[in-house]
C-alpha cells in the first residue's frame, strides 16, 4: 500500500525549499524524492526541484516502498559482526542497536561490503523510506568503527518525529572516548564550523572559511593509570560527519585507534577506534514517552580500559547520572 502524504503550500517558495522544511530530511533527499518522480503538484507530476510554488497549492509526495538488499545472504552471514549486534528495544515505531564497531551503516557508492542497512532488511525488519533507498530507516549515522546506540525509523511518521528531535536536540547523545595526550580542563567547549578537507577528501576539517556549524563540549572522566591516556565524555550539539574525531584534531588531540585524524604513529595502538555512543535518549513518536538507552561495550574496548584505568575509579566514572552531571555547568 502507497504511503502518500499531502502538503499546503502558505507561501510563494521553492518545491525542494518547502519539502525541506515539511518532512524534515535534508536537501539532497528531498531532490532524490523529487527527481525519482514521487512528488506531484495539484496532481501534476513534477521532477524539477527548483520549481517555484504557489500560495495553496497541493503537494502530494509518494514515499518509495523499501528495496530489498542487493547483497547475497551468504555474504552478509559470513560478517563475524551479525552475532554482535544487540537489540536494545524494539515496538512498532522504533528499533534501538547497539551497532558493533566495524560495521558501515548504509549503503554507498563507496562500501563493497554488507551494512547494517543490508541486516535489517535481511531480518525483515520494516523500515521508513522516507531518507531514501539507501538509507532505510537510518534516522542518525555512526561511523563505521564507532561502536554503540544506534535508533532506527520502522515507518516514516516515526523517522520525521525523530529528525526533528534532532535537530530541536530534544534527541541527545552522549559519546565516550579515549584520548591522547589528555585534555587539560575538566570541560572542553568546541564550536567550530565543519566541511570536507581541501587537502584530504576522506576527511573533514573545522574552521570559519566551512560552512556547517557544529559544536561538541567534552567533559573529562579519568587519567590512566600511567596519565597518558583519557577517558571523556563527548556532548554533541550537531551533528556533522567525524564531528567528535574532527573538534579534537583542532585541540591537538586524538582518539586512540584513530588511524585517520591520529597524529602519534608511534602511540598508544588499538585494533579498534576507541569512540562508543554510550547513551542515547529522545522522545517516543507513538506514545510520547522519553526513553533512555544506555548501550554495553564490546569485549576489545572493555579490556582497552580495564587494562590502562583504575578499575573501581572508572565503574564510578562511567555511569549514567556521572556523565550527564558533568555537562551541568553547560547547558
Amino acid at each position: 500500500m502507497a504511503d502518500v502524504k499531502e502538503y499546503i503550500c502558505d507561501k510563494s517558495q521553492r518545491l525542494d525549499k518547502f519539502l525541506t522544511s515539511q518532512i524534515t530530511q535534508t536537501r539532497s533527499q528531498i531532490a532524490q524524492l523529487i527527481k525519482q518522480g514521487c512528488v506531484e503538484i495539484d496532481g501534476c507530476l513534477e521532477k524539477r526541484t527548483g520549481v517555484k510554488l504557489k500560495v495553496g497549492q497541493k503537494v502530494a509526495v509518494e514515499f518509495p516502498q523499501m528495496q530489498p538488499s542487493g547483497v547475497d545472504d551468504d555474504a552478509l552471514l559470513a560478517q563475524d559482526w551479525i552475532e554482535k549486534i544487540e537489540i536494545l528495544y524494539e515496538d512498532d515505531a522504533v528499533l534501538v542497536l547497539n551497532k558493533p564497531s566495524g560495521v558501515t551503516v548504509h549503503p554507498a557508492p563507496s562500501v563493497k561490503e554488507p551494512t547494517l542497512v543490508d541486516w535489517l532488511k535481511y531480518k525483515n525488519i520494516r523500515l521508513s523510506t522516507i531518507s531514501g533507498e539507501e538509507r532505510h530507516g537510518i534516522v542518525h549515522r555512526l561511523d563505521k568503527g564507532t561502536s554503540g546506540a544506534i535508533v532506527v525509523a520502522k515507518t516514516n511518521e516515526a523517522h520525521q518525529f525523530l529528525s526533528k528531535q534532532l535537530q530541536d536536540k530534544s534527541m541527545g547523545r552522549y559519546y565516550l572516548a579515549i584520548i591522547t595526550p589528555p585534555l587539560k580542563d575538566h570541560l572542553s567547549v568546541v564550536a567550530s564550523n565543519i566541511g570536507r578537507s581541501a587537502t584530504n577528501r576522506l576527511k573533514m576539517a573545522s574552521g570559519l572559511g566551512y560552512a556547517k556549524e557544529a559544536k561538541t563540549v567534552f567533559a573529562h572522566l579519568a587519567l590512566s593509570d600511567d596519565e597518558k591516556l583519557q577517558l571523556i565524555a563527548c556532548k554533541l550539539f550537531t551533528g556533522r560527519t567525524h564531528q567528535i574525531r574532527v573538534h579534537l584534531e583542532s585541540l591537538n588531540r586524538h582518539i586512540v585507534g584513530d588511524h585517520l585524524y591520529g597524529v602519534a604513529p608511534k602511540g598508544e595502538k588499538s585494533e579498534r577506534i576507541m569512540l562508543h555512543a554510550y547513551m542515547l535518549y529522545f522522545i517516543h513518536p507513538v506514545t510520547q514517552e522519553q526513553l533512555f538507552f544506555q548501550a554495553g561495550f564490546d569485549t576489545t574496548m572493555e579490556d582497552f580500559m580495564r587494562k590502562k584505568f583504575e578499575r573501581e575509579n572508572l565503574n564510578e566514572k562511567i555511569v549514567a547520572k556521572h556523565i550527564v552531571e558533568c555537562f551541568t555547568a553547560h547547558t
